[in-house]
Parts: C-alpha cells; structure tokens; sequence
C-alpha cells in the first residue's frame, strides 16, 4: 500500500477515511487533524494556558507530545492513585510521564492521592459499597475533582483529556441503552466552564484509539502498555467490544456514530445548550470546589474532611 501523499510505502491506514499514509505524512496529519479539531470545537484560543492530564498512557502522552510541537503552552498533570496490584500499576505510570516530560523539558505536576489525602484508591474504595468490588466509581469522583481544583489554582483557561473516538462512542452507546438524557445532553467534545468549573475539552474525540496508538509508536514513545487492573470487566469495556465488531464489519461506524449523534444533539435537546444541560451547581463548604450535591460535596465526603479540617 501506498502513501497517498508521495507514494511511498504507507505505515498506516485510516480505514474511515480510506486514507493511506507514510510515518511523516501520517505524524503530519494527525497533528494537523488536531489543531483542526481544537478551532473547530473552541477548545482553546491564544493566549490561554492549557493543562493536559497525563496517565502515562499512550493517549495522554500522544496528546501532549502534539500540543507541544504545535506550540502550545500546556503543562500536564498526573494524579499517583496509589493502585499497584501485580505490578506497581501507578508508579510506574508516573515514570513514564516524567520520563516523557523531562526529554522535552516541560512542566509536570504531580498528586500522590495517599499522600495527599491519607488513603490509596483501592483503600478509599474500600470504605464504600459500591467500590469495594470495583473502585471506578471512587476514582472517577477524586480524579475529576483534583484536575479542576488544579486547573483552577494553576489558573489554567482549559483542562484537557485524551478521550478518543472509541471511549467518547462506547459512553454514547451507554449513555443511549439507559436513555440517560442528563449525560447524552451534556456529552461533547468541549463542556464551557461556568461557576468553579474550568472548561474541559477532548482533542483526540475524533481518532480511533489504533490511530492515536499508531502515532504513539511512530513517534517513539515510551509508554505503561499495562492496563488499569481494575478496568477488567468494565461495562465501557463490553460496550467497546460490541462497537469494535460493528466497526470490523463497517469500517467507519463508530465515527458515523458519534459524528451524527454530536449533530442531532440540538435537535434531540432543542431548548438546551451545554451550560443549561449541566446541572446546577454551588460551592462545598469544606473544600470550595464546585458541586452540585446538598452540603458538602462527594469527594470531602469520601475523604472524610469536614468543616473542622
């Protein structure tokens, strides 16, 4: 197979796209795909200070390795879970994110959760019902309240993640067999901030998780290729499973998918715009971050801390 662009023998093909494409058209386009995505959505505009959240994965460290040759002035952040298992699963994830950091000289912050609040995940999960099982949940709740509450005190105009196409279209999918209207009426490449809450954005929502894995490898990155022990079994991960042999026998279903969906939003919820979609919110008491639960908000709740603290 041939690049489309000089002829030379292609290293990736965009099976969506019907696309073809050497290492350097490919690594070119992909940058480019995501400058187009960040104007087109009003991800960010000039002037403002961007925060990446970086796992140690190879979407986040992709997403920050483009914003950097794009020029962009974006500092990252890893949250250390506390989450070992077989392997020391989060410390080994936050060296390859200082790894990745250090080799282009860009600014790292680093949260130990344990440290910082006393407990690991797995042992926060263990204080509730619902996440002795499975901690999903419980770290959902303290991961986005850290990124906002250092978005916020770094005075960063934007947050960024590295969800691509198969993340963003298996919540869709969930989202749409539980008819859940609140998340489908808020689910979007960009949330504005409003009220404590600083504006979130998804630069890679339209590439396949094997695109972002392609330019990962293209361009040598090191990453933790070890999965979150906890992911197991997870309800996104079926969800992805069915939307990959859907893809398999229709290339490009998944982005159709998602594409339609993201164009139909205004016609499923005419009189709702993202600010009105999200739900009403005020300051905790104990921490004021915003929230949108009676008195204190969940994450001081699971952490324990309280108006004397």
């Amino acid at each position: 197979m041939k690049c489309r662009k000089c002829r030379q023998p292609a290293v990736h093909h965009l099976r969506q796209h019907r696309l073809a494409l050497c290492r350097e058209h490919y690594l070119d386009w992909f940058v480019e795909q995501t400058r187009r995505t960040i104007v087109r959505y009003g991800m960010s505009f000039p002037g403002e200070r961007i925060l990446v959240a970086v796992s140690g994965g190879k979407d986040s460290l992709a997403l920050w390795d483009v914003l950097w040759r794009l020029d962009f002035p974006a500092d990252g952040l890893y949250i250390n879970l506390g989450i070992r298992g077989e392997i020391p699963y989060s410390d080994q994830s936050q060296q390859s994110a200082e790894i990745f950091a250090r080799e282009r000289n860009l600014n790292l912050k680093i949260v130990q959760v344990e440290e910082s609040y006393g407990k690991s995940i797995p042992q926060l999960a263990e204080q509730t019902r619902q996440g002795k099982d499975r901690p999903c949940a419980v770290c959902g709740t303290v991961k986005r309240h850290i990124m906002n509450q250092a978005a916020r005190n770094g005075g960063y105009s934007v947050l960024m993640t590295a969800h691509n196409l198969d993340d963003e279209a298996a919540v869709l999918l969930g989202n749409s067999l539980n008819w859940n209207f609140d998340l489908l009426a808020r689910q979007s490449p960009v949330l504005p901030g409003r009220d404590g809450l600083v504006r979130k954005a998804k630069p890679f929502c339209r590439f396949y998780e094997r695109d972002t894995a392609a330019y990962t490898l293209l361009r040598g990155i090191a990453y933790i290729e070890e999965e979150c022990p906890f992911s197991e079994g997870s309800q996104s991960l079926y969800y992805k499973d069915v939307l990959n042999r859907m893809e398999a026998d229709r290339p490009g279903t998944k982005l159709q998918y998602y594409l339609t969906f993201l164009q139909a939003r205004q016609q499923l919820f005419p009189n709702t715009n993202l600010e009105e979609a999200t739900t009403a919110v005020h300051p905790c008491p104990s921490c004021g971050q915003p929230t949108s639960s009676a008195g204190i908000c969940s994450f001081c709740r699971l952490v324990g801390t309280s108006l004397d603290n």
